[in-house]
């Protein structure tokens, strides 16, 4: 099969087929995976996507949809087929006083500007905010504020999806409930998300954040327990950083507020070990700390690691078990293990909240994230780097554990059966449903 098929197109964005336009579907943030499409659909509306669809189908040839491409394993990527590339689709729609409808493509820092512009903001927002909302959605898009509102997934209203025959679907908890819920979290394998609309909250205007340096990852999670149990702050992260002697681990922890009505600060610090002299404590607006990244992106590009290979795994452990997992993980750590730049994420966030079918979580009312921010020199140092995110992923399905998949861990049919456990029935209906060609790869068989 060759690219001619999709010549006759007659589209709104484009289609392109040259190698050099196509080389960036080929690859994604994690700089690991390479995988050539036979052409990418720049689609400029939804009916560019319906008519791609139609001669894709009619020739047998597979289709992912691609957002901004921030996967570390080649999630977003398929050999030999068309990627479509929704990013010009990102027109923000509909803004009222308690929701947005907002194209796929759209990024998150687009929106959060946006609303912002009215006092309003998503509930949940990843730390980087470059991603598309489509992306996300296809994935999950866990936040500081996870521990509340559950993943971005868990806050959606409804969704316009085409599906692999080139309808254009609504659906939402009440209508077309499968195919809503096969779509949240499902990475494409059911339909194309085109728009999304999402509730809305009052957005503070500004962040007091409070870090906190701990020396033992024991002292790290105890507090953060504590501060999770009790709701004291709006935020709630911490990471394990590199030092000179070795680890620190931070609290990091913000609490959200609009003038006149400043925060208690002692009753932020009460029993957290804050340490004047060690500690910080920061005040800026929500858009400033929303965006807090940015700087961070621009350091990463000066030094080259941005454009490194990222073998980025994601994994969630059941409360019980982190300590165990944790203790194993730093007593062997070297800052080489995770690069110039390297650090771990590590949170708790009730499961609550938390109700999309295929974001799969371990059993348990508190779950932590633990995300290893890997950062390779080269692509041997990269492949290292996968086969110890291999060794902890196998180490948290030991613990009860799951791993939130837009990960760098290589899956087998097996993982991905145990990963779906009992939602693998309901997916697989959806996707003989509405994908019947199995137009969209599927990732569970």
């Amino acid at each position: 099969m060759t690219s001619s098929v999709f010549s006759h197109l007659n589209v709104d964005g484009a289609v392109v087929t040259d190698p050099t336009a196509t080389a960036f579907a080929a690859a994604d943030f994690g700089g690991i995976i390479n995988r050539a499409p036979l052409a990418v659909l720049r689609a400029g509306s939804i009916a560019d996507i319906q008519a791609a669809l139609h001669v894709a189908a009619a020739n047998n040839i597979p289709v992912v949809p691609r957002g901004c491409g921030h996967t570390s394993l080649g999630q977003a990527q398929v050999l030999n087929g068309l990627v479509i590339d929704l990013t010009a689709m990102d027109e923000i729609r509909d803004l009222a006083e308690d929701q947005v409808t907002v194209d796929a493509g759209a990024t998150w820092n687009a929106l959060l500007a946006r609303t912002l512009q009215h006092g309003l903001t998503p509930r949940v927002l990843t730390d980087y905010l470059g991603t598309s909302v489509g992306g996300t959605l296809s994935a999950g898009g866990i936040g500081g504020t996870s521990h509340r509102y559950g993943v971005q997934t868990d806050n959606v209203l409804s969704l316009d999806v085409v599906t692999a025959d080139g309808m254009l679907r609504h659906c939402s908890p009440a209508e077309l409930p499968d195919l809503f819920y096969a779509v949240l979290g499902g990475f494409g394998q059911c339909g194309v998300i085109v728009r999304a609309t999402l509730p809305l909250i009052a957005a503070p205007e500004r962040v007091r954040r409070i870090k906190v340096y701990y020396p033992t990852i024991d002292d790290l999670i105890t507090s953060q327990r504590s501060l999770l149990a009790v709701g004291r702050f709006d935020f709630l992260q911490g990471e394990i950083l590199p030092t000179q002697d070795g680890w620190v681990y931070m609290l990091d922890a913000a609490s959200y507020y609009t003038r006149p009505d400043e925060p208690d600060e002692e009753l932020l610090l009460s029993g957290i070990g804050f340490v004047a002299s060690r500690d910080k404590i920061e005040d800026s607006s929500y858009w400033e700390f929303a965006t807090r990244l940015d700087e961070t992106v621009t350091y990463l590009e000066g030094t080259g690691e941005w454009h490194a290979p990222h073998p980025w795994p994601n994994l969630l452990f059941p409360d019980a078990q982190i300590e165990s997992f944790t203790s194993g993980i730093m007593a062997a750590l070297e800052q080489t293990d995770m690069g110039a730049s390297g650090l771990i994420l590590i949170y708790p966030m009730t499961t609550a909240a938390f109700d999309t079918p295929l974001f799969r979580l371990p059993d348990g009312d508190t779950v932590y994230l633990v995300a290893g921010l890997r950062f390779a020199s080269d692509a041997a140092k990269a492949r290292d780097m996968v086969a110890a995110n291999r060794r902890w992923y196998d180490t948290a399905i030991s613990l009860g554990g799951t791993s939130y998949p837009t990960g760098a861990i290589p899956f087998t049919s097996t993982d991905w059966t145990r990963h779906l456990g009992a939602a693998q029935v309901t997916l697989a209906e959806a996707k003989d449903r509405y994908d019947p060609l199995n137009l969209f790869p599927r990732r569970f068989a």
